[in-house]
């Protein structure tokens, strides 16, 4: 007796194998996104519209994912030969062929107007709300770092009046620059790892690289931007809560890259205002003892206690 031809068999183990790897591999990373399925969306507008947006385009294509793809599966098993037969030779179909064209035009038209509607809310700040940081009184009107003068210019809000902090990446740390409106003044405040932020006060950062091509990622506030030396790359967010917000570097920037972690810590505005008040004294501080201590180097003179 003759024995069955083992390929068709052998040709399902196969894909049943691939189909369950790729869905492994779906699971294995949802720890690594931002939410299950969509970037996730924290208390600032530019995050929501963004992923208000990303639910859109999502909606739209899961039907024609399942369209396409069960068309493909209906036609292998439905029309499937042994190995051998030779092919029908038909005919294309004129209506057919003009309307998956048309289709899927008119599907990239709305993705785009879609698109370009939600861009403005996204690209531009608002001003801060009104229960947002009076960055006049507190003297944080500092412009917005601009490297060399490459790349687009820094987005400002109508009012004109931001929180401009530079963000610094290098290995492996974040490095935030508070403005500081004396330009010969050297305690501006600066912190490592996590930013803190006033509420409902728009924050424009200023995202550049000392050293390496780095990424800025919090989820939560926003998009990803690349960190690139000589490039100054720039988003925003306005906070409208109190809270702590997590992210990292998303872009593998050497041996330590999972060590640079970042983190944006939000205040109301009189909590900042300590905070900023505090980290002031304390960087003051900590230059005037420098500045003893290298006068006692180089005059010769020992150390107290040495």
């Amino acid at each position: 007796m003759r024995s069955k031809d083992p390929q068709p068999r052998r040709a399902a183990t196969l894909l049943c194998a691939l189909l369950a790897t790729l869905a492994a591999l779906a699971l294995l990373a949802v720890p690594a996104s931002a939410g299950w399925l969509s970037p996730g969306a924290g208390p600032s507008g530019n995050a929501q519209k963004i992923n208000t947006l990303y639910w859109i385009v999502l909606i739209i294509s899961i039907p024609i994912f399942l369209g396409v793809e069960g068309a493909l599966i209906y036609a292998m098993v439905k029309f499937r030969a042994r190995k051998g037969a030779v092919a029908a030779q038909i005919r294309g179909n004129t209506r057919l062929e003009i309307g998956w064209t048309l289709g899927a035009a008119v599907i990239v038209v709305v993705l785009a107007v879609v698109t370009f509607a939600f861009l403005p809310a996204i690209r531009n700040p608002p001003p801060s709300g009104p229960e947002g940081l009076d960055l006049r009184r507190a003297g944080l009107t500092g412009e917005p770092v601009v490297e060399g003068g490459v790349g687009r210019q820094p987005p400002v809000p109508e009012d004109g009046q931001a929180l401009n902090i530079d963000v610094n990446g290098q290995q492996y740390v974040w490095r935030y620059t508070y403005p500081d409106n004396d330009e010969n003044d050297l305690n501006n405040v600066f912190a490592y790892e996590q930013m803190v932020v006033p509420t409902d006060t728009t924050v424009v950062l200023s995202i550049r690289a000392q050293d390496v091509a780095h990424s800025w990622w919090i989820p939560a506030l926003g998009g990803k931007f690349d960190a690139i030396p000589g490039y100054t790359n720039y988003t925003w967010y306005n906070v409208s809560e109190p809270g702590v917000w997590g992210g990292r570097c998303a872009e593998l920037c050497g041996r330590n890259h999972a060590n640079m972690v970042a983190s944006v810590r939000a205040v109301t505005p009189p909590e900042f205002q300590r905070w900023y008040t505090n980290k002031r004294r304390e960087i003051a501080q900590a230059n005037e003892a420098a500045a003893r201590q290298r006068q006692q180097v180089e005059s010769g003179t020992p150390a107290p206690g040495a």
